[in-house]
């Protein structure tokens, strides 16, 4: 692989994206970008600043200026200085950041942005990284895995932060996600062309790592 290597991972919620991507970015030395984090936090400073879904300038403001309000750092992510890395995590932001993203001034806000994080070896994750920001990456991959399975998933996370949550209601919030995701007109979450898709339904994060692995390396040593 060049100096200059993108690597895209998209699929909708509870398809383990985020621990395969952060995995795969450690074997291979990778820096490694959240991109569904960006809409979410997106989301929650739309909360807190009383923006109107509705209001498009005041959206297009906001998400031009996030960069400059959010920072990473070691998978905490900081909004106005404040460590908001679980506050993002609700079903009510993962929601309002699907709507959030349908506005085409913000998705441009956020795809300049992440495009000017592409910078050497990075892996990104996201629903629509190989089919719209990163359309020439290197290998593109997009996971999927049933339903009721990232449903299961989405409880365990959610217990795991300590709280309670309905199982029906996630499911019903899984199906809704991927409803809005699919069939908006702009960047809907789809497999690029040439993205290799990978079912993740029933083998575990290892298993999905090494099926990349095996993809990546195969690419290189094909040139």
């Amino acid at each position: 692989m060049g100096k200059s290597v993108i690597i895209t991972i998209d699929g909708p919620s509870g398809v383990g994206k985020t621990t395969v991507a952060k995995k795969l970015a450690k074997i291979l030395n990778f820096g490694y970008i959240d991109t569904g984090a960006m809409y979410r936090t997106l989301a929650l400073a739309v909360k807190r600043d009383s923006i109107s879904l509705n209001n498009n300038n005041a959206l297009a403001q906001l998400a031009h200026d996030l960069p400059s309000r959010v920072k990473f750092k070691n998978d905490i992510v900081y909004l106005d200085n404040e460590d908001v890395t679980e506050n993002i995590r609700t079903e009510e932001i993962g929601i309002m950041a699907s709507l959030v993203s349908q506005r085409l001034e913000v998705r441009n806000a956020l795809w300049k942005w992440q495009r000017a994080l592409a910078i050497n070896k990075v892996i990104f994750e996201g629903r629509d990284m190989g089919t719209v920001v990163f359309p020439n990456a290197f290998i593109k991959f997009y996971l999927t895995a049933e339903a009721t399975v990232r449903a299961e998933r989405r409880l365990k996370q959610l217990r795991q932060m300590g709280g309670n949550p309905d199982p029906g209601e996630i499911y019903e919030k899984i199906l809704q996600r991927d409803k809005q995701d699919t069939i908006r007109s702009l960047a809907p979450l789809k497999p690029a062309s040439d993205a290799i898709t990978i079912d993740t339904t029933c083998i575990g994060v290892n298993k999905v790592v090494d099926k990349m692995l095996d993809y990546i390396f195969s690419k290189n040593a094909g040139g």
